[in-house]
């Protein structure tokens, strides 16, 4: 049985309604909103009224204690300056609910139309179905259209002459009265849809009839009828009461407290959802598809957009995995209006699904991973694309095709970024035939999908063999069964959503309780980016131990992110445990779970102290957050004689030297320990280490050599990152920033290469002695890209904006835009800058000082 659910059903506000011309419409529903919801058991669930973040509060039945929650929007909505606004949004909800209303009528009189005409014929010698047949396909339909087309003919005249102090809340409080009716057809739902299909299957006059019912279209509009599936028409009435619940909601936020329709509204509401709550209570909430071979229902467990490597290309799937078996369907290309449809590539029964290769011989494709700059590339793209898309919004030109324009533009190059970005191998077999490769982005994923599947196999499964007919069927109740709708990517989301956090986050992992074995014991943190989730932190391995104290502090950057990751792994040693598809040691994930950034909790300056629970242990962790224009302030130091926050010129003044005593050491110290390290200066280095170096620096002491050599290599390059962000002015100056702005723009190569020379030429000695130091080591570190995974962009992309950022002065005067929401044109030039560096032949200090220039100019 199918629950009533308003999962997915678009939020109805006013502004959905001005921009939706009156769009309450039923037709072509699919539920584009939808979330992913779990029960605590961790399987998936369909509840009638759902209690999502994205859905408001007086929408939910129930809260987490059982306790109703009062329906009443909350206080404020309408200050007084807002009454007849909210008035006149009240008359835009109730025009567009009555649209809906007689396109839902015409729906159901279509459903009436072969009822008659059927039924006269039950009596006959020839009878297409019996009397018991057409009552149960038809049940109740009679009397819902009855009740509509009463409520429709009473609420037309108050819209055509409009009021402000209409009344029509006893209009809606006597349709939810009448939801009994609603109540005895959902009982009949599913005999009424199984009796249909078998009828159709036993008389081809009937299928005929069935598949091709005439819709009226609204009386204003110009397509006369529209040809819907006896199927598709049964199914409104249940989609209907939760769009009914939905503008009740709306309704009341627009009406006056002192308004005589406001208590009629609230008792409306609060019948509409006890009734959902009572049909929610007698179901099962997961939706059912078509019986097992051992008779149970066959229910829908989890589903997901996966890349899976088909043919040698990476090939966007729906992954469907039902109680019994695992399903991949591609989405079909529909025309505009047509309903979405799924089409099976494969499905494998879990009794037949395992996870290891049963031959050695058999060997894992190779994956092609792109180049990290082709990555980069795209997610600058879209940064612009975003920046253009607010721009044009601000500017409320109403050109909304060109913010349409932008946004499938937007659209192409994000699905673009998912399709190539996972990189992590997640390999399934079926022991009677082929294997199948997906790409993930994070093991997270991968471990998600692994234990749904395991525990699912748990159960005393039997293998099955669909029939043509029932892998067809299975595959076209896919729309109705999902839960995740569409492929995860940001111009898929409201404007009203946050777009995310960009900047710094600041997390410490304190410490882990409820491991049953002692074992040796780390954390890994991921935040999403552009659709996909990135490992950007790992606390130590703390070994031989039931509660793990790791009090490590980490600073991650945020693009777009809205989610932070903690996954517990347990470290394994055994190098005979290696995993087939990357040959390399697979360590055992101990738990995960995730936290939301929520904005306003994150971004206090105090740091907000939160626990995780994943399968039994608890993850004790504090976080805060700094926005990208605040954590690159530069600060002078008021202590001179130490290094950091002290011009660069002093410091090499001071020490005699030509590259600072730190950068010097820094350098060295990666590069003997840490250049074959994966992600190094990516992954961020424990905070505590980083000022613990950065204090022995400052204070010159003699045991730095012996802390270089016993601290993590990523607090090392963490501390040279450091040096660099927080010196009074950036290496490449505050003079200089225009003019390597506007050189990096040239198009002409010529005068690029000799105005980006000349521009090298005009730092300070020792600005440049340690800038052309600094880019060979990166260099060094980058022909090592196959081993760490850190390509030249993915180094430009780590120091640009730390090497060279406008000054507070040009910021002030506004000639520079800083953007902590998106990555900005100056964040992404500032990157190309280096970039263009990093690429050119090695630069000699001395020839660049001895070479002539071309032209000259100042700067």
């Amino acid at each position: 049985m199918e629950p009533l659910s308003t999962r997915g059903l678009p939020r109805l506000s006013w502004i959905d309604t001005l921009y939706s011309n009156f769009n309450y419409n039923t037709d072509g529903y699919d539920g584009d909103a939808a979330e992913d919801h779990k029960s605590q058991d961790g399987s998936e669930t369909m509840p009638f009224i759902d209690e999502s973040p994205t859905m408001s509060p007086s929408l939910c039945a129930r809260g987490p204690d059982g306790e109703a929650i009062s329906p009443i929007p909350p206080e404020g909505l309408l200050p007084g300056g807002d009454i007849e606004k909210g008035l006149e949004m009240k008359k835009l909800v109730l025009s567009g609910f009555l649209a809906s209303e007689e396109i839902y009528i015409n729906q159901l009189e279509a459903l009436l139309l072969p009822m008659r005409p059927l039924k006269a014929t039950a009596t006959t010698s020839q009878p297409v179905l019996t009397i018991q047949q057409v009552e149960t396909i038809f049940y109740k339909i009679q009397d819902i259209f009855e009740i509509h087309k009463e409520f429709y003919d009473a609420l037309l005249p108050h819209i055509q002459q409009w009021d402000e102090k209409v009344a029509v809340g006893h209009l809606f409080k006597k349709l939810a009265s009448q939801l009994g009716v609603y109540k005895a057809f959902v009982d009949n739902y599913k005999t009424a849809v199984e009796t249909a299909e078998k009828c159709s299957q036993a008389n081809t006059q009937f299928q005929k009839i069935s598949e091709n019912l005439k819709v009226k279209g609204p009386k204003d509009s110009k397509d006369c009828t529209t040809n819907v599936t006896m199927e598709a028409l049964l199914y409104k009435p249940i989609d209907r009461v939760t769009r009914s619940t939905l503008v009740l909601h709306d309704l009341l936020k627009h009406t006056p407290k002192d308004h005589p329709d406001f208590p009629l509204l609230q008792d409306a509401l609060r019948i509409s959802q006890n009734f959902l709550s009572s049909i929610n209570e007698e179901i099962d909430p997961r939706r059912t598809a078509i019986t097992t071979p051992k008779g149970e229902a066959r229910q829908l467990v989890k589903d997901g957009f996966l890349v899976e490597m088909s043919e040698g290309s990476r090939k966007l799937r729906h992954i469907f995995l039902f109680t019994d078996l695992l399903l991949c369907a591609k989405m079909k290309k529909t025309s505009a209006g047509r309903q979405q449809q799924y089409e099976c590539k494969w499905y494998i029964p879990l009794a037949d699904l395992t996870f290891q290769l049963l031959d050695d011989s058999d060997v894992c494709p190779h994956i092609q991973v792109l180049p990290e700059h082709e990555i980069e590339e795209i997610k600058i793209k879209i940064s612009v694309i975003k920046s253009d898309i607010q721009k044009e919004k601000k500017a409320l030109k109403g050109q909304s095709r060109n913010v349409e324009r932008l946004r499938k533009k937007m659209n192409e190059q994000e699905s673009w970024l998912l399709l190539h970005s996972p990189t992590i191998p997640f390999r399934i077999h079926n022991k009677h035939g082929k294997s199948y490769l997906f790409l993930l982005s994070s093991d997270y994923e991968r471990s998600e999908w692994r234990e749904s599947i395991q525990k699912l196999q748990k159960k005393d499964l039997q293998t099955c063999q669909l029939s043509s007919v029932e892998l067809q069927v299975l595959t076209s109740s896919c729309c109705k069964l999902r839960t995740v709708h569409n492929i995860p990517v940001t111009s898929n989301k409201d404007d009203e959503e946050t777009s995310g956090l960009y900047g710094f986050l600041h997390v410490i992992v304190h410490s882990a309780k409820g491991f049953k074995e002692s074992a040796n014991l780390y954390c890994t943190l991921e935040v999403d980016s552009y659709g996909y989730f990135v490992s950007k932190a790992k606390t130590r391995v703390f070994r031989d131990t039931t509660e793990p104290q790791w009090n490590e502090e980490f600073e991650i950057e945020l693009e777009g992110s809205q989610c932070l990751r903690i996954l517990c792994y347990e470290k394994c040693y055994d190098k005979t445990k290696l995993n087939k598809d990357d040959n390399e040691i697979v360590d055992i994930i101990m738990g995960k779970g995730q936290v939301q950034l929520d904005p306003q909790t994150v971004q206090s300056k105090n740091w907000h102290v939160d626990v995780i629970e994943m399968n039994g242990i608890k993850v004790e962790f504090s976080m805060k957050f700094t926005s990208r224009d605040l954590s690159l302030k530069r600060t002078p130091s008021k202590k001179q004689s130490g290094v950091f926050g002290v011009k660069i010129s002093i410091v090499t003044k001071r020490e005699r030297s030509k590259v600072p005593y730190i950068v010097r050491q820094c350098i060295e110290e990666v590069e003997k320990r840490g250049i074959d390290e994966v992600g190094i200066y990516r992954i961020s280095g424990v905070a505590t280490d980083i000022q613990a170096l950065k204090a022995a620096f400052d204070t010159n002491s003699k045991d730095i050599l012996v802390m270089l050599s016993d601290m993590d290599i990523n607090a090392i390059a963490g501390t040279l990152k450091l040096y660099f962000r927080e010196l009074p002015e950036p290496l490449l100056t505050d003079r200089l920033y225009p003019a390597f702005m506007e050189g990096i723009a040239l198009s002409d190569p010529a005068a690029k290469e000799n105005c980006m020379m000349h521009l090298l030429r005009s730092l300070p000695d020792p600005n440049l002695i340690t800038f052309l130091s600094l880019l060979e080591h990166l260099k060094r570190v980058a022909d090592k890209e196959p081993i760490n995974k850190m390509s030249l962009h993915n180094l430009g992309t780590v120091f640009g904006p730390t090497l060279l950022r406008p000054s507070e002065s040009e910021v002030t005067k506004g000639h520079i835009t800083l953007a902590s929401d998106i990555w900005s044109h100056d964040v992404m030039a500032q990157v190309q800058v280096l970039l263009y560096y990093l690429q050119h032949p090695p630069i000699s200090f001395a020839e660049l000082k001895r070479n002539t220039l071309y032209f000259s100019t100042d700067v």
